[in-house]
Formats: structure tokens, C-alpha cells, sequence
């Protein structure tokens, strides 16, 4: 069967070569209990991530630079993903998050028809997926968790090769917003929609077109994190507006923009989150 899970519809015959995604099949590089999610996801630092090989957006400054280029991971089946999903719940997890599954929508529906977790399953998105893909696996996912990135067309060309990333995740959150929000009464997110969006440093403008939109889309009281964890790594030797981290100025300003819109769901990191200590190893 010819794969198109993501956008750009390569058409690989996934169970023979690897597609655009640089996998196969359903590669995973961790699972554990994540404690850096947001407080909304997992209250007590236990979020039951489990982190997947491969990815079709692959940005110049990926942080998690070794799975996005297929470096490290183990293939396993869809059977395997599901005792996987079992374990994460038996030792206390908060939630199944699934880190950038957008490549995989077809295996990780496989996973989930044999075994749905009890605790809310977390779609960890960059946001450049299909609609058609949502549709598929929406019936088991229980939080939509995409990025936002770009707005600017040209940025996201310059920074992923992917000219159609904010088209492509504009149509996808939008989609992804429908989905009634719900929380359980200590604060934890039982449902619905939170994004994310990263600071970078040089393109505060861009920022601001990206809440301007989400603003104009997003549910009332829908979370939105917005991350100050840009750390210098990856491919970037070309791109000299990145190799350094963002500044206070730079973040305060989309913050106070964040906050001027409206938003009242909004999550901040401090700055001492831009280190790479806070960086999983990759160690399965």
C-alpha cells in the first residue's frame, strides 16, 4: 500500500523502503514518564510519552535532531506499541502522548484499535498533517497537541523546505478545534485542542500573525503554550539568525502580544528552559 499519511503524499510502499519520513515502519527512540509536559497535560510530572522515529516537517533547527533524521529507534509492531501503551499506564502515567505521529496515522490506529488506554491519548503533532489522517484516528484520540510554527509561507521554506506548512496546519488546527474541550476538577485536560507555539529568535512578527490566527480559531479557554526552549542545534550553520537563543526582549514581546489578544489559557516557560539538559536521550 502506497503511503500517504502526510502531506507530501510520497507514495513509498512503507512495508519496503522508507518514505519522506526517513522510517519504514513504526519506529520508537523512548517511552517513559515525561516530566516536562505542561501542567495542564500531567499535573504530577507523569506524562506517558512515547517518542517515534522519523518526521516529514524535519526543520533546520529540530531540537529533537536525532529522531526527526531516523538516528536512532527501534522497529516495532503495532502489537508491541499497544503492551507499550499498557506499561506506561501500569506505572502511573497521566496520559498517552504520542510524539510526532503524524507519519504514522496508520500503524498507531492499528495500536489503538487493539488496545485504547483509559488515561487521555495525546496526538503530539507539528502540525503539518492531513485532514484525511485526523479523520482516521480521531475516534481514538482524546487531545489534540499540535504546533504552530510559521505563518510566513517563505520562513517555513527557509527553515523545513515546506513552502505549505502554514496552509497545511491552518486547515489541520482548525480541524483539530472542534473537538469539545474538558477538564477533570484538578486542572488536567481530559479533551479537546492545546497548541504550542515556538519562540525563534530574529522573527517576532512572524509570532504574532501566528497568534493573530489562532486567535480567530482556537475554543475559548483552550490552552496555549508558548515555548521560550529554542536551544542553538541541528542543521542551522547556514542560517546565522538562529544560532543563538532568544532574548528576553524578543519573548516578552510575543508574551505581552499573547496577552493583549485575549488569550486566557496561557502557558510561559522561564528561560532557564532553553538547555539542552532538558533534552531526552535517546536511549530505548
Amino acid at each position: 500500500m502506497k503511503c500517504e499519511s502526510c502531506p507530501i503524499r510520497c507514495g513509498a510502499e512503507r512495508s519496503e523502503k522508507a518514505g519522506s519520513c526517513g522510517v519504514r515502519g513504526l519506529v520508537v527512540a523512548k517511552y517513559y514518564l515525561h516530566p516536562y509536559e505542561e501542567p495542564f497535560l500531567s499535573p504530577n510530572g507523569k506524562s506517558g510519552t512515547v517518542f517515534f522515529s522519523g518526521c516529514s516537517l524535519r526543520c533546520k533547527f529540530c531540537q529533537n535532531f536525532e529522531l526527526s533524521r531516523s538516528k536512532r529507534g527501534k522497529t516495532i509492531s503495532p502489537e508491541e506499541l499497544a503492551d507499550i501503551f499498557r506499561e506506561l499506564e501500569e506505572t502511573g502515567a497521566e496520559n498517552i502522548d504520542l510524539v510526532t505521529p503524524d507519519h504514522l496515522v496508520p500503524f498507531l490506529v492499528r495500536a489503538l484499535q487493539i488496545y485504547k488506554p483509559r488515561v487521555p491519548v495525546v496526538y503530539n503533532s507539528s502540525g503539518y498533517a492531513l485532514v484525511s489522517s485526523l479523520e482516521s484516528i480521531e475516534p481514538y484520540i482524546d487531545i489534540w497537541l499540535p504546533d504552530c510554527k510559521f505563518f510566513d509561507p517563505q520562513l517555513s521554506k527557509r527553515y523545513t523546505g515546506r513552502e505549505d506548512y502554514p496552509a497545511v496546519a491552518k486547515e489541520a488546527i482548525a480541524f483539530m478545534a472542534k473537538k469539545p474541550l474538558a477538564f477533570d476538577t484538578n486542572g488536567r485536560m481530559l479533551s479537546g485542542i492545546a497548541v504550542r507555539h515556538l519562540v525563534l529568535p530574529s522573527h517576532t512578527e512572524d509570532s504574532k500573525r501566528v497568534l493573530d490566527f489562532l486567535k480567530t480559531v482556537l475554543p475559548e479557554n483552550a490552552p496555549l503554550s508558548l515555548m521560550r526552549q529554542y536551544t542553538p542545534m541541528g542543521e542551522i550553520e547556514e542560517f546565522p539568525e538562529l544560532n543563538r537563543k532568544v532574548t528576553d526582549r524578543e519573548y516578552d514581546r510575543v508574551k505581552e502580544y499573547a496577552l493583549s489578544l485575549g488569550f486566557s489559557a496561557l502557558f510561559v516557560q522561564e528561560k532557564e528552559s532553553a538547555d539542552p539538559a532538558f533534552i531526552p536521550k535517546w536511549d530505548l
